[in-house]
This record gives structure tokens, sequence and C-alpha cells, in this order.
């Protein structure tokens, strides 16, 4: 992937963002996430609203590009299955929604993990 597309792809408002993720997560069949060098996922608490989330994303090249100049963050793929066994039912006790696909811009899509995993779901039955 050239980094033009990608530059593109990360101007796109946030609703064009989430519909890109769910069509590239759905061919690829994984989600991106950023750990650091303890494996702790990368958490965002939203200045605005104090909502607390896991930003995701559709491809490590994205989430590379979002952890450009923060030390020792890595992206780390988990394969739907793993979102939605492990994942989906640990965000919800721990009271986390996720950011799906954070761009070059303030828009972001925040959901609650089991909406996403739904959205997913719906959209994996139509193919």
């Amino acid at each position: 992937m050239s980094s033009e597309p990608l530059e593109t792809i990360l101007e796109l408002d946030g609703e064009e963002r989430f519909d890109y993720f769910l069509d590239n997560v759905l061919e690829e069949r994984e989600i991106w996430i950023l750990v650091n060098q303890d494996n702790h996922f990368l958490k965002i608490v939203s200045e605005d609203d104090g909502i607390a989330y896991l930003p995701v994303w559709p491809s490590a090249a994205f989430a590379a590009k979002y952890a450009e100049g923060a030390d020792g963050l890595t992206p780390r793929n988990l394969s739907l299955p793993e979102f939605f066994k492990k994942w989906v039912p640990g965000l919800q006790k721990d009271g986390l929604e996720v950011g799906v696909f954070p761009g070059t811009d303030d828009t972001l899509w925040i959901t609650p993990a089991a909406d996403l995993k739904n959205d997913l779901q719906d959209e994996l039955a139509n193919i």
C-alpha cells in the first residue's frame, strides 16, 4: 500500500472510514489494535465526554501510521473469531467502547463492542 492512498483514506470522515473499516475487515477477517512493549492495548479516554474506548483499524499500515511518534506502540492483529469471543465480552465487562478507525480529522465512530460485532456479523451474512 503506497502512502498516497493511505493518506487519502485517513482524510475521509468518520462515517466513510467506518464503511471502509467494515469492508476491509470482512475481506481480511482481522482487526488491528495497538499494544505497548508489555502487550497492553492502547485505550483512549475522550477529553470531551470521558468515554473510554479501544481504537481499532482495518490494517497494520493504518495502525502503524496512527502510532507514528508514539514510543513503543506496535500493531497487533485480532482474528474476527478472537474479537467476537474474547474481546467483545471483555470490553463490555470493562465498560469500554470501540473507536472505529481513527483518522486525521476530529470525527470518530465510537460504538459499543456488541454493536460493532453485530454490524460485522450482519455484513458477513450478506457475503
